[in-house]
């Protein structure tokens, strides 16, 4: 003890200049006295065959490449199977992607270009951690989500404009146009979806933004009204690769809407619409319906119509009502058309776990499985408040990006980019089995390569095997977890 007390002093000097020497030869002595801890050391990537993104609904992970050894050997286990069969081959696949808003092109533009640019890049490019986002649709004039209702046709009330004399997208010219430019920049192939909420008013039974039909003698007047619209786009460098004659024909309640029947969306196609397209020489996609699944009977009844159905390339579906099995049924009865899933929407605040499993396994699976050449999310972008809408438009749809002072990324970002990513347009679907809690889709991209999209709609962590040409690979996922593997 008295040694010790001797010593003490000594010992304590020498124990803090060793410490201050120790900190300042390893930077971690700041002015401010504050310790920097370093950046977490990443694990070398392992040897691999497939490529594996995560998704956990607990957001623990978010379409994140896992850094795990998935080789393929002739040996298996007692797991459930999936068996992946190029063999079997589908649809081909125009792409994925979201509704473009007016609201959401407002947001976008009103971003800094240091945030914008990069921004933009992560969503339409698709090397190294961008998503590759490669179908858009579009409101002709407004949808519920702008800021205000408008056509490119408006008139004073009581006045009409039958030669479109005052058609004009200069309304455009302010968001929308400027990011399509830029996205268009990025991806040139990009497909764009066009579709009306409404005719200009002037041309409506009601005379007003909400409900209402096409008047019959304007039918003509409308086919030119799309004429003018694919054009003037075009001359902008922004080309519409397929429009449908209405949003949600069957809704007449949305501001802005238009109801229209299908026996009137038949007429106005064969008729109209049809016949203004081959004169002008445009070859943009004629999609009818773009409602719910719960009426097939619709998209049926037009491609029934002898002189309706060679103007028509397909059927676009929402799933607000009915099965995702109506796409089937439709393709069936006429499996020269395409179908199409045009718009679903995430209610906010949004729950994400049940969210990410009910839009993967309906839409991303469930309508790929079911013949849809594409999957859109509705929308891209909102704010905090879920605006800019219109009064009466929706009030709580959450979009794929938050954009405030920040940019924050939902559910529909990653239910989207978990597709978009890695099945490029002109892939095709192949074989793939459902098992045990394991639901899956499979696609050959235009590289060869084969992408399994797989989800655990189980409430159990659940191993299986993934097998091609004989040959297995052993992986698992958590509970509500989407996993996409490439090889």
């Amino acid at each position: 003890m008295k040694s010790f007390k001797r010593n003490y002093p000594f010992i304590m000097f020498n124990s803090v200049g060793l410490w201050l020497v120790w900190l300042m030869l390893t930077g971690s002595c700041k002015k401010n006295n504050v310790t920097e801890n370093p950046p977490p050391v990443q694990p070398p990537p392992v040897a691999t065959d497939v490529q594996f993104y995560l998704t956990q609904g607990d957001q623990f992970v978010l379409f994140k490449k896992q850094n795990v050894a998935l080789v393929f050997s002739g040996t298996g286990n007692a797991s459930t199977t999936i068996d992946v069969d190029t063999t079997q081959t589908f649809q081909s696949i125009d792409g994925f992607g979201y509704t473009l808003t007016g609201g959401s092109a407002t947001l976008l533009n009103s971003l800094p270009p240091a945030t914008l640019d990069p921004l933009l890049k992560e969503l339409f490019l698709w090397d190294s951690t961008n998503i590759g986002v490669s179908y858009l649709r579009i409101s002709i004039g407004a949808s519920d989500l702008s800021a205000t209702t408008f056509t490119y046709d408006d008139m004073p009330a009581g006045d009409t404009d039958a030669t479109l004399a005052h058609f004009s997208i200069e309304k455009e010219k302010q968001d929308l146009v400027p990011i399509l430019k830029k996205i268009v920049a990025l991806n040139p192939a990009i497909k764009i979806l066009g579709s009306p909420w409404s005719a200009p008013v002037w041309m409506k039974t009601n005379g007003s933004f909400v409900g209402g039909s096409l008047k019959p003698e304007y039918y003509a007047a409308y086919a030119n009204y799309f004429v003018k619209y694919i054009q003037a786009m075009k001359a902008e460098g922004i080309t519409i690769d397929a429009i449908t004659p209405q949003n949600e024909p069957l809704h007449g309640g949305n501001n802005p809407s238009m109801v229209m029947q299908a026996a009137e969306q038949a007429a106005f196609i064969k008729n109209n619409l049809g016949p203004a397209f081959a004169a002008a020489g445009i070859s943009t996609k004629i999609i009818t319906y773009d409602h719910n699944a719960d009426r097939p009977d619709y998209p049926l009844a037009i491609l029934n119509d002898a002189a309706a159905k060679p103007f028509v390339d397909g059927s676009a579906f929402h799933l607000y009502g009915g099965s995702i099995t109506a796409l089937t049924q439709v393709h069936n009865a006429h499996p020269d058309k395409h179908v199409y899933f045009t718009e679903q929407w995430v209610g906010g605040p949004g729950n994400f776990p049940g969210d990410l499993q009910w839009h993967v396994e309906n839409l991303i699976i469930g309508a790929t499985r079911n013949w849809s050449r594409n999957v859109l999310e509705w929308n891209l972008a909102a704010d905090p408040n879920y605006n800019p809408h219109t009064p009466g438009g929706c009030t709580s749809c959450l979009g794929a990006l938050t954009i405030a002072s920040t940019v924050t990324r939902n559910v529909s970002y990653y239910i989207i980019a978990h597709a978009s990513k890695f099945v490029r347009p002109g892939s095709v679907r192949i074989g793939s089995n459902n098992a045990g809690s394991i639901i899956t889709v499979a696609f050959k991209n235009p590289e060869g390569k084969k992408v399994l999209i797989a989800l655990n709609k189980g409430t159990n962590s659940e191993s299986f095997n993934i097998k091609f040409n004989g040959k297995m690979v052993t992986t698992s996922l958590n509970a509500g977890a989407v996993g996409t593997y490439v090889w």
